[in-house]
């Protein structure tokens, strides 16, 4: 089987033709700037090198074509036609309460994904149309809905409740969510197989670090906590977000600024996190070479955004009473081997030792922890995309 997995953010649509088989990626590319000027497509078959074109795309419907031709070009596709396309699969962020897996995708459940679109507002809308986009070009093709949310949905109450009037939680579901959840599922349950163990016999916390970050708590195979919230702004300090500050900062900000709640709201998303606080950067590259240079507020950006995560996970050892495994995923979770070495020296009390040498692997499986280490430490590449393709096979 052939699954087409569409990822679509407001103004982008990102893709990968995978063969269920082989779990081989057929081509994969990349839709930028749909609506705005200067939109492109970047496509990449797999063995030959990306193809960028410079296409007008006014909107998502005309990016799915785009993606549709470059998959079955004579020269640089790699499918003779459609029809070799089985299923789609496709992210989508946020599910609410309404779903806790995957599901195919109906009129009904469109109806109940667009509920949850005040939830999220920049990115639901956005996958509501690329699904819109792939039903009125292949209609006889069945697609699944892959949620961020739904692995998070086996929180008890305790965990994604927050201390506020419960009438708002009953009248407008204001609780803790979390995000990456596809992440957290594949790579907790890769790590368990990589031990040779039963993910359902193992404590592990993932640590999904990339511009975007999460922490998880996963206890027998469920997920008991996780770091963000209602919205992705809740937890770590991450590339462009603050994460976790004190609520009365927005008031305070906004009067000293002279601006809405709404706009420190683009301010905490957009322009706070490691850029804000570092002034150089969202990028942990550039922040990790101004650190070596002797840039202190650089090194004290490195040092906070460690020392969070740090207390995330240890907060998530108490809620499990103990911890088997600890996980890095993502971009900088699986290349970042300074970020990794300053995390892992708070976690001295849980009897955790690291190889040096085995942590400057960049972006393999790898177990980074010493073989006395009471804890097993290790790198697990995530793969959402791959998730999302057996999400869609298990249910077509």
């Amino acid at each position: 089987m052939k699954v087409l997995v569409i990822n679509c953010g407001s103004s982008s649509l990102k893709y990968q033709l995978i063969d269920s088989e082989t779990e081989e990626v057929l081509a994969k590319g990349l839709c930028e700037r749909i609506g705005i000027e200067g939109s492109m497509l970047t496509h990449q078959p797999a063995g030959m090198d990306k193809i960028k074109k410079e296409l007008d795309m006014p909107d998502h419907t005309a990016a799915v074509q785009f993606v549709l031709e470059a998959l079955t070009d004579p020269e640089s596709g790699c499918i003779a036609s459609l029809d070799e396309i089985d299923a789609i699969g496709h992210r989508i962020v946020h599910g609410g309460e309404k779903f806790s897996g995957s599901v195919i995708l109906t009129d009904e459940v469109l109806e109940a994904i667009t509920e949850c679109n005040e939830l999220a507002p920049l990115h639901n809308p956005a996958n509501l149309i690329g699904i819109r986009s792939c039903s009125k070009l292949m209609p006889e093709v069945p697609q699944v809905g892959v949620f961020d949310t739904a692995f998070h949905q086996t929180m008890p109450a305790k965990a994604y409740l927050y201390g506020i009037p419960y009438e708002y939680y009953e009248k407008y579901k204001v609780r803790r969510y979390g995000f990456h959840g596809t992440s957290h599922d594949f790579v907790s349950a890769r790590a368990a197989e990589i031990l040779g163990r039963s993910r359902d016999d193992l404590k592990i916390i993932v640590c999904h670090l990339g511009n975007g970050a999460s922490i998880s708590a996963v206890d027998h195979g469920k997920c008991v906590d996780t770091s963000m919230g209602l919205t992705p702004l809740e937890g770590l300090i991450m590339g462009t977000r603050s994460g976790d500050i004190d609520p009365a900062i927005v008031d305070f900000i906004a009067d000293k600024e002279g601006c809405t709640a709404k706009e420190v709201n683009t301010i905490l998303n957009k322009k706070s996190g490691v850029l804000g606080l570092s002034r150089i950067s969202s990028d942990f590259r550039d922040l990790a070479k101004a650190s070596a240079e002797g840039n202190e507020l650089a090194k004290t950006t490195l040092e906070a955004y460690a020392y969070r995560v740090a207390k995330y996970v240890g907060s998530y050892v108490a809620a499990m009473n103990g911890v088997d495994v600890i996980a890095f995923t993502a971009g900088v979770g699986e290349n970042n081997a300074e970020v990794r070495e300053m995390i892992c020296r708070y976690f001295g009390y849980l009897g955790v030792t690291i190889e040096e040498e085995k942590n400057q692997v960049r972006g393999e499986e790898i177990i980074l922890s010493t073989p006395d280490s009471a804890v097993t430490v290790m790198v697990v590449p995530t793969n959402e995309e791959l998730a999302i393709a057996r999400e869609t096979v298990a249910l077509v």
